[in-house]
């Protein structure tokens, strides 16, 4: 009965082809399969290649710096240099996380590597192992990475061992949780494991918006899922594809079981994910943005007002650029797109590239904003613990407030009163606080958290 309600609620759910208009250019020409790509706060692309190059690119004139070689990173198959996030705080704290498939001893192996950037030299290095010994193999190696405030989200695939995602031992066919310096944190589910959640096969899209972890996650011939990503519990493969249904409801019962919010068969090879909510694109606001590698389409996933249901699919099927590995999105709307299309093996043609999305005809919005030196103060800053904010000519009490990190993404949101904020939930690093008054008007500063 419970497979019939679920079936009939995906029926309601609209299938939409292309509904915006855009234009499409490429920034990037003559790549190797840019698995992650990142908008950094310097308003350049930074990205992988899965032949162990770190990048970036600034997107106008498409000039590109090298700015690291893992020169022991080993493509094979599926497998290589992956997934990358930067530290929420950066520059000021100047770290990059990075995946990438090596040989140890004679064992394809995963890890994950911390790595520093040097802006006098325009590099990065320093590298430093944070986690080790994920299994690899030619196919499901994951691997995303995402920072929520101070942990580090990581997807491992079950390197093609089905034993593994149920083996709450293994790290493989997981997502897993750790602090940033490669500890424990000791809120995890299972005491001294980086384990988060288990059951999943090939995890290749993460992000996180709406206070929730989505994922996006390749099923076998069937049942592609998206979901929402849940502390201590279980995803179900290899015993359940999908809806629970059949000979897996009394597993899924028995083992905890999260059902996806959307589930894709034939499959569609889902990859990576972002959150989109800008105007530039009405249509697509509110929506989860994703790359497909078998039907080579763009999707936009919208969401429900709890944020937690699937409503509409648009489809956007007119790109022609082929396998779409990763997204990102830079603050002003646009929207961009990295292919994988090359050769494997890392010395076969390079063809791949980073396209943009946008709408040349978009025109933001002004709104007025006030001189924070002469009618807006925050003490103390730098801060600890909390702030108090005032404002010259009026109370703040009212107005709403929000902390965005230097990715653009709100970290903390609400209504101000007259009693301090405070930033106890928050990493240091470096801040931008803005309030907005009934009348539209922005009052922004920077705030340095200690």
């Amino acid at each position: 009965m419970k497979r019939i309600y679920l079936l009939m609620i995906l029926a309601c759910i609209v299938i939409s082809a292309q509904a915006q208009t855009f234009t499409i250019r490429t920034v990037k020409n003559n790549l190797f399969i840019p698995w992650e790509i990142i908008y950094g706060p310097d308003d350049h692309i930074w990205f992988t290649q899965k032949n162990g190059f770190i990048c970036r690119t600034e997107p106008v004139t498409g000039t590109t710096d090298t700015l690291y070689h893992a020169t022991t990173t080993v493509v094979q198959g599926e497998g290589g240099m992956l997934g990358m996030a930067m530290h929420p705080a950066f520059p000021a704290t100047p770290y990059l996380y990075v995946a990438y498939e090596y040989m140890q001893g004679g064992d394809y192996t995963e890890k994950i590597v911390r790595l520093t950037y040097f802006p006098t030299g325009d590099s990065l290095g320093a590298e430093m192992t944070i986690l080790d010994n994920i299994e690899g193999a030619n196919i499901h190696n994951g691997c995303r990475l995402h920072i929520v405030n101070d942990k580090l989200f990581i997807s491992t695939g079950d390197a093609a061992n089905q034993s593994l995602p149920q083996n709450i031992n293994s790290i493989n066919g997981k997502i897993l949780r750790i602090n940033l310096d490669g500890t424990i944190p000791g809120d995890n589910p299972i005491a001294g494991s980086p384990v988060w959640s288990w059951g999943d096969r090939n995890t290749q899209g993460m992000v996180y918006a709406n206070n929730k972890l989505y994922t996006s996650m390749h099923g076998a011939s069937s049942d592609d899922e998206i979901n929402i990503i849940e502390p201590g519990r279980n995803y179900g493969w290899p015993t359940v594809q999908g809806f629970c249904n059949g000979g897996e409801v009394t597993f899924c019962n028995d083992s905890n079981v999260v059902e996806p919010i959307y589930a894709w068969t034939p499959t569609i090879a889902a990859s990576g994910m972002d959150y989109y909510n800008h105007p530039m694109f009405p249509a697509w606001q509110g929506s989860l943005m994703m790359g497909t590698l078998k039907d080579n389409d763009l999707y936009f996933l919208k969401l429900d007002a709890n944020f937690d249901s699937i409503i509409n699919v648009i489809i956007i099927d007119t790109l022609s650029i082929g396998r779409i590995r990763d997204v990102c999105i830079s603050p002003n709307g646009s929207i961009f797109l990295s292919t994988s299309n090359s050769q494997a093996g890392g010395g076969g043609s390079k063809i791949d590239r980073i396209v943009e999305l946008y709408d040349s005809t978009f025109i933001p919005v002004k709104v007025p904003v006030q001189s924070a030196a002469n009618s807006f103060s925050i003490y103390p800053n730098p801060a600890k613990d909390e702030i108090t904010v005032t404002l010259k000519h009026n109370s703040v009490a009212g107005m709403d407030y929000r902390i965005t990190n230097s990715l653009g993404q709100v970290v903390l949101s609400g209504k101000m009163t007259n009693r301090p904020i405070s930033l106890k939930s928050l990493p240091v690093g470096l801040y931008m606080f803005q309030i907005t008054s009934t009348k539209g008007e922005r009052y922004t500063r920077q705030i340095l958290k200690e």
